[in-house]
């Protein structure tokens, strides 16, 4: 007997690896049922998921249900339906868990799992190898059983399912990362949050196991990690074990963690800061009566002050927020997104509130006027104190800082350009975003443009910022500052072609036809960027009135320790530039008035740092 267990992911995304699904294929192992995953994405041609599982002709297909694929799964449910008409159709998952009776009518499933499905399902494997009835599994309602329905015990001890990672049942190495579960269930009970519905507390796999998977990772070669722990630091001892782990084991691996700023010290943010990894840390809001109103507490002076020493260790951090929570208004969301923006950031997620089923929040929901779509994903359209038209504006604003902040990777120039401008964040993004409406012939989101394109923006907008009487001084350090960032994360992201090393071809340099490498990016300053960056937090107006504008000319490339910055003659500038793979250096620096022993000079060292590469 064949089941195939599908996973419909968001978009193909390195977060794209079917982890609920090999959990419940690892609890099933013993069944004698052959247990196939498949994977889809949503925006896939139903029609052909549907005729892939039904070429399988499988017994049973199960669908995992999240709030972005309720919907094509009921589809892909319904097409396989009318093609296999015996098939036994089933769903779990989070969706199901929080409106089991709204995912079960009317639908094409047969069942569902409700809860956590590990055990629900193995028992289910059991009754359908042995031909069994279904009714009565704990788990597991159906319609219009004579059983009452009753939820299933989650499991005490997590360690008794098998390792996905360690018992081979997922390929990780066709994604660039992978999910890993550390723990299940949540310490907190916000209202808007389904973590922490069914059983409160928080349930973790072991050190052991852990450190186990952590190896297998390592020696499998796996790029980067999702954690999937909603409170990793709550455990502050445990925390910093894993760290520790991690620096140890596995420092070559990039980790995402999710993290609650009130358990955040100096050790922790400082071992944040050894392993490569970044965090995201729930704000929200920065307003404290609307935090306490869906079950959260807030110190303002306290979240600052733990941000800062993520800021001061160098660790790398966003910010969650949430624009149309109960009682909050669109002046409060700004203040929140200026409040947020001015502890620096790496970059900031910004939602609209979804009301979920299952959650307090979605209960009363009707009682205290909250507007919002019935069905997935749940977006709040109005409440008393913010309008349709006050979400949009949110929303618009949160497409700009989308753009402009978080791809545009402005954390380290932002604030001081605000300043500079005499205004705040919101105000800033507020323009930005009334400016690109201008300069566009649609509405855009940020996934509709390149890093490229990002940075064009950002400078077509801060030159009519800074284009006012008294503020054009001030365009060029602006300028510098942008386009400084913006290759730095170019080189950064662009691995060197060849690692640096020893030369090879010392004394026939000029005699090659050399280009330059990929990574590499040739730039031309208005000021002296060295002074620039020597200056450290980047005063606007004092460095354009300190720093004289003689120009500068830089390479900016990947190098054995991180990104490096060289400010160059202009002739070895114009070398570099002119290198095209083609014609013989030697030919090249004569054209820019090279000596030839300057010009071997460079090119050894040019050479030796991978910024020139032989044809």
């Amino acid at each position: 007997m064949r089941i195939t267990l599908v996973s419909l992911h968001p978009a193909p995304s390195p977060q794209a690896i079917p982890l609920a699904n090999a959990f419940l294929k690892g609890c099933a192992a013993d069944t004698g049922v052959d247990i196939h995953l498949e994977d889809f994405f949503v925006g896939d041609d139903t029609l052909e998921c549907a005729r892939n599982l039904a070429e399988r002709q499988p017994a049973a297909i199960g669908f995992s249900l999240y709030v972005w694929n309720r919907a094509a799964c009921l589809a892909i449910a319904a097409e396989v339906r009318r093609r296999m008409p015996r098939v036994l159709l089933f769903a779990g998952g989070p969706e199901v868990t929080a409106d089991p009776h709204g995912v079960l009518d009317g639908s094409s499933l047969d069942l569902v799992i409700v809860g956590e499905g590990e055990k629900p399902f193995a028992a289910l494997c059991t009754r359908l190898a042995g031909n069994a009835p279904l009714e009565g599994i704990p788990g597991i309602l159906l319609p219009g059983a004579a059983t009452p329905f009753a939820p299933a015990a989650p499991l005490a001890d997590l360690d008794a399912i098998p390792s996905p990672y360690l018992g081979g049942l997922l390929d990780y190495g066709r994604y660039p990362g992978i999910l890993w579960q550390l723990s299940r269930g949540c310490g907190f009970t916000c209202d808007f949050c389904f973590d922490s519905r069914g059983q409160h507390g928080v349930r973790r796999f072991s050190l052991e196991r852990i450190e186990s998977e952590l190896r297998h990772f390592a020696k499998g070669g796996v790029a980067q990690v999702f954690v999937l722990d909603s409170t990793f630091n709550q455990d502050l001892k445990r925390a910093k074990a894993i760290l520790k782990l991690i620096k140890r084991i596995a420092p070559g691996i990039h980790f995402h963690f999710e993290v609650r700023s009130e358990f955040i010290d100096r050790e922790l943010a400082t071992l944040f800061s050894q392993i490569t990894c970044s965090l995201q840390i729930g704000l929200q809001s920065a307003d404290s009566h609307v935090l306490r109103g869906v079950g959260r507490s807030f110190r303002p002076d306290d979240f600052a002050a733990r941000t800062n020493l993520l800021n001061e260790s160098g660790a790398t951090f966003g910010f969650d927020l949430i624009y149309g929570l109960p009682g909050d208004t669109l002046a409060g969301f700004r203040r929140s997104l200026d409040f947020a923006l001015a502890l620096y950031p790496n970059h900031l997620d910004i939602f609209p509130l979804a009301v979920l089923p299952g959650t307090p929040l979605a209960e009363r929901s009707a009682a205290i006027g909250l507007n919002h779509l019935p069905q997935p994903p749940y977006t709040l359209l109005s409440s008393p104190t913010i309008s349709a038209d006050d979400m949009t504006v949110a929303q618009r604003l949160a497409t700009a800082c989308d753009i402009f902040y978080t791809r545009g990777k402005a954390v380290a120039w932002f604030n001081e350009a605000v300043k500079a401008l005499k205004t705040s964040p919101s105000d800033f993004l507020d323009l930005f975003s009334q400016w690109l409406l201008t300069v566009q012939d649609a509405q855009i989101s940020e996934s509709d443009l390149d890093d490229q394109a990002v940075w064009q923006l950002q400078r077509g907008f801060l030159g009519s910022a800074f284009g006012k009487p008294g503020l054009k001084r001030l365009l060029p350090m602006v300028l510098d500052l942008v386009d400084y960032h913006y290759h730095y994360a170019a080189a950064l992201l662009a691995p060197p072609e060849r690692p640096p090393g020893r030369n090879r071809d010392k004394g026939r340099l000029l005699h090659l036809p050399l280009r330059l490498a990929g990574s590499v990016r040739l730039v031309e300053f208005h000021y002296e960027i060295l002074e620039i960056l020597d200056a450290g937090v980047p005063d606007i107006r004092r460095l354009a009135d300190t720093l004289v504008p003689a120009g500068s000319f830089a390479v900016i490339y990947p190098g054995r320790d991180g990104v490096c910055t060289e400010s160059l003659a202009e002739p070895y500038f114009r070398l570099l530039e002119r290198l095209n793979g083609t014609d013989p250096a030697g030919r090249i620096a004569a054209d820019v008035q090279l000596e030839a022993d300057e010009a071997t000079h460079f090119l050894l060292f040019a050479q030796a740092e991978g910024i020139v590469l032989r044809s």
